[in-house]
């Protein structure tokens, strides 16, 4: 929901989208865990010089919100009339912010791959034409990671990244995208970085998905102004094309930054940085709706039961059933409102939840729950305690089944 009391381009989440959300982003967070990832936090704001180091000022600075000077000094500089003193900006990516929690301390080579990840809001000033609902809004949040590795890692931790988003892709029943790979346009001087460093990270990109015998498309001037990407292209129902997912190669950062991990030889070495993102947490809850149609599979579903009470007098077994399936961690409510038993089947129907449990005297007496799918199929009386348990191995599972 977008409010323009609030601005332009900024969502407000309602109950049933933040628990969807929730549940997209506890589902991401468990599998980076899986994979060694550490989960870090960083803030909103930063200084201005860690954007002109990593070059996004200056590439960027009319999609960043204007700085904020704290603590201002005599006059602008010189050269970019730009103000000075502690100057902060909203984040419009989390890179640097990363980049600052390796630099926190000396890295060894044992130390790598470092894997980081955080969800986390970030702020661009979008053109008000280009403001497009969950798929492109002013605030928005990533699922951003950052992995710091030796040269070597590089193929096997840009393969396992690859795994990773298509395991996404895989269990949310996403399959219709594409692969492209954004290379640097040599006539254009747009990127940062010698064409030794640009070598080396497309061929990585292109190495690990021959790897991977992976089908993919080429496209220059699609790269990001400081290393190619490896993106995944959706076409919406309008036939529109999102970015749903990227990976960075990433030599040039960890130049900028002077980052580096002591090596078996005692020396000073550079690492490389792969970043990954699935595009916006925001554009992902967009495109399930979407690929779903509103039913989701019972996992995802903000609403997993519904159970209806067949008369009033059913309503004290109703909220028993209610806090058997809570306590299991199901997402259940009882429908309290004073309509017929079929009109409340035909609501939650409408509403495309999974399960709607009917109880009436014979649930009460059996302890039982009389369970109809949201595809209108019948399946009958069974005890609560069976229900419970097909329905959590459903949901731990996140099968696509009822």
């Amino acid at each position: 929901m977008m409010s323009p009391e609030v601005g332009p381009g900024l969502p407000l989440w309602l109950p049933k989208g933040v628990v969807l959300r929730e549940t997209l982003e506890s589902f991401l967070r468990q599998e980076q865990l899986r994979r060694g990832y550490m989960p870090v936090m960083t803030p909103d704001i930063g200084l201005i010089d860690m954007y002109k180091t990593s070059g996004h000022w200056y590439k960027y600075r009319d999609s960043m919100y204007p700085p904020m000077v704290v603590k201002p000094q005599a006059g602008l500089d010189a050269n970019t009339d730009e103000p000075q003193g502690e100057v902060y900006v909203l984040r419009p990516m989390n890179c640097p912010h990363h980049i600052q929690i390796y630099k926190s301390e000396l890295r060894s080579y044992r130390d790598l791959p470092l894997r980081l990840a955080e969800v986390g809001t970030a702020y661009r000033l979008e053109q008000a034409g280009e403001l497009n609902g969950l798929l492109r809004s002013r605030a928005f949040t990533i699922d951003d990671s950052h992995i710091f590795a030796l040269p070597e890692q590089l193929d096997d931790e840009f393969i396992s990244v690859v795994d990773l988003v298509l395991l996404v892709f895989n269990v949310l029943g996403i399959s219709d995208y594409r692969a492209r790979v954004g290379l640097r346009d040599p006539a254009s001087s747009k990127y940062v970085g010698s064409d030794e460093v640009w070598e080396k990270a497309q061929s990585a990109i292109i190495n690990a998905l021959e790897k991977l015998s992976f089908p993919y498309i080429s496209q220059e001037g699609e790269a990001g102004f400081y290393g190619p990407k490896l993106d995944f292209v959706f076409r919406d129902a309008l036939g529109r094309k999102w970015q749903l997912g990227t990976v960075q190669v990433d030599y040039n950062l960890p130049e900028r930054f002077d980052l580096s991990y002591i090596g078996e030889d005692g020396q000073h070495h550079r690492p490389v940085m792969i970043h990954r993102a699935p595009g916006s947490i925001e554009r992902l809850v967009a495109m399930v709706i979407e690929h779903y149609a509103g039913a989701f599979p019972a996992w995802l579903a903000p609403v997993q039961a519904i159970i209806i009470p067949i008369a009033d007098r059913h309503l004290e077994y109703a909220n028993v059933v209610l806090e058997a399936l809570r306590a299991a961690q199901v997402r259940a409510e009882v429908d309290k409102r004073g309509e017929r038993m079929n009109a409340k089947i035909r609501e939650a129907q409408l509403q495309k939840i999974p399960y709607m449990l009917v109880v009436g005297d014979k649930e009460r007496q059996a302890h039982a729950v009389s369970m109809r799918l949201r595809t209108n199929e019948n399946l009958g009386r069974m005890p609560l305690a069976d229900f419970i348990e097909r329905i959590a191995g459903i949901i731990k599972a996140r099968s696509s089944d009822l």
